[in-house]
């Protein structure tokens, strides 16, 4: 199962995730009463899986989480790019002037992740 735990703030919501032996660090948007494309995953646990996404190629979908749709874990830097998904990477930085916390070599760090995964899986999101 993988478990992330994550820290919600103003401007977006940060979060430590692991798998066996694999860590890294996720973003997501803030806490907005699980609008659709505007916020965070709920805590709880869902069911996941790998999935071949037309835009982004393979990716984690995660599964059944209330009010929401194809919600994956995928690459990018920039809470700009996420439309309620979560990104991953191995650190977390400013990449640019936005004053928003940013991750980095998300691709390569999804690689890693994709590997280490079985196809079907749980995961477990707690709030810190």
């Amino acid at each position: 199962m993988i478990k992330l735990t994550t820290w919600v703030n103003k401007d977006c919501t940060l979060g430590r995730l692991s798998y066996g032996n694999f860590k890294c660090f996720t973003l997501e948007l803030p806490w907005k009463d699980n609008a659709t494309n505007v916020s965070c995953v709920p805590a709880g646990t869902y069911k996941a899986t790998k999935y071949n996404s037309p835009s982004k190629g393979l990716v984690v979908l995660l599964k059944d989480v209330e009010k929401r749709t194809w919600i994956e874990i995928h690459s990018g830097n920039y809470t700009h790019q996420i439309r309620g998904c979560i990104l991953v990477g191995d650190g977390i930085t400013y990449l640019d002037n936005d004053s928003i916390p940013d991750v980095v070599n998300s691709r390569n760090t999804l690689y890693k992740l994709l590997e280490a995964l079985p196809m079907d899986f749980d995961i477990k999101i707690d709030r810190a």
